[in-house]
This record gives C-alpha cells, sequence and structure tokens, in this order.
C-alpha cells in the first residue's frame, strides 16, 4: 500500500489553486495538472506499506490544536510547480511532532527536510521556465483541523487518493 499523511484542503482553498492551475492554462502550460480531488498538503509521506492500521494508530497519538494555513508564494522543483504556504509554527510543530511519533514506532517515511507545498501540476512544458511574476496568486487561507490517512492507487487517468483513518484537532475549549 502507497500511504501518505495529508492535510485536506478546504473547497475555498481548492478554488484559489483552480483558479492558479487556470492561469497556467492560459499561459499555455501544458502537463499533468492535480484534479480538484488530489489537491492536499502531504505532511509525511511513508511509501509502500503493509500495516495501515498501526500508521491510524500513531495518528491517534497526535496532539494538535487547530490552526490556520495560508497560501503564500508560488514555487518549482524539476518537474514540479507548486503554491506555498506561509510559515507557520503550528505547522512546524505538528509536522514534527508527526514525524517523530512515526520513527519513535517504526514507520519509515520520507525524511526529506519538510517544505510546505502543493503541488499544482507535474511536468509542466510552457517552452520556458517557470516564472511566478506571471501569476496572480489569490489571497486564500483555511484552518486545518484535521488529519489523514491516505492511500494511492494508480487509475486509469493518474493517480486516485482514498482516506483511511482520519484525526481530528484538540478544541480550543478542551484544556
Amino acid at each position: 500500500m502507497r500511504l501518505f499523511i495529508a492535510i485536506q484542503l478546504s473547497g475555498k482553498m481548492k478554488e484559489a489553486l483552480l483558479d492558479i492551475q487556470g492561469q497556467l492554462r492560459r499561459l499555455g502550460v501544458r502537463g499533468n495538472y492535480t484534479p480538484p480531488e488530489n489537491l492536499h498538503l502531504t505532511l509525511a509521506f511513508i511509501g509502500e506499506y503493509p500495516g495501515p492500521d498501526s500508521i491510524a494508530d500513531v495518528l491517534e497519538t497526535i496532539d494538535f490544536r487547530p490552526f490556520e494555513l495560508r497560501l503564500k508564494g508560488l514555487g518549482s522543483f524539476p518537474q514540479l510547480w507548486w503554491a506555498g504556504l506561509e510559515d507557520s509554527e503550528a505547522l512546524s510543530a505538528l509536522v514534527r511532532q508527526l514525524r517523530r511519533s512515526l520513527a519513535l514506532n517504526g514507520i519509515p517515511f520520507d525524511k526529506k527536510k519538510f517544505l510546505p507545498h502543493i503541488t499544482l501540476v507535474r511536468k509542466p512544458e510552457n517552452g520556458g521556465a517557470f516564472d511566478p511574476a506571471l501569476l496572480s496568486l489569490p489571497r486564500c487561507s483555511m484552518e486545518a483541523d484535521e488529519l489523514s490517512l491516505m492511500l494511492s492507487t494508480r487509475g486509469k487517468q493518474g493517480m486516485i487518493y482514498s482516506q483511511l483513518a482520519r484525526v481530528k484537532a484538540r478544541s480550543p475549549l478542551d484544556g
């Protein structure tokens, strides 16, 4: 099973990201655009792992309060263009706690430095380099209040993501 832990995005956040994808399309950028139902923020990529129940158990131990995610900036990796997020100590602390819990429970994950981003298009082709100055980034934020254990399977039209488990943030009213 190909697994990862993510924050699912609100409808409003997805609309803002679809707006950016629309701008890219109008600029003539071709590539593998992330479909709306697959837009998410990956916190920990686990990859092939046979036991989703043990990962779901780890998620239950994660203690966090709701916090805000806000779009900020655009960027690229080789073969991938993305939307970024404002620096957030709450997000950084959550990722540290999550990765520490995975490691303590012997669950392997990709240990690359966490750079919060949401993939917009893979293998972009536009005949030139990535130029974020050509795009207008919508102002958008959302409350992150849930973690999801996701399964990634290959379908005829690309990757299909399915939620296997989720855990809600602690209410601000909970001590």
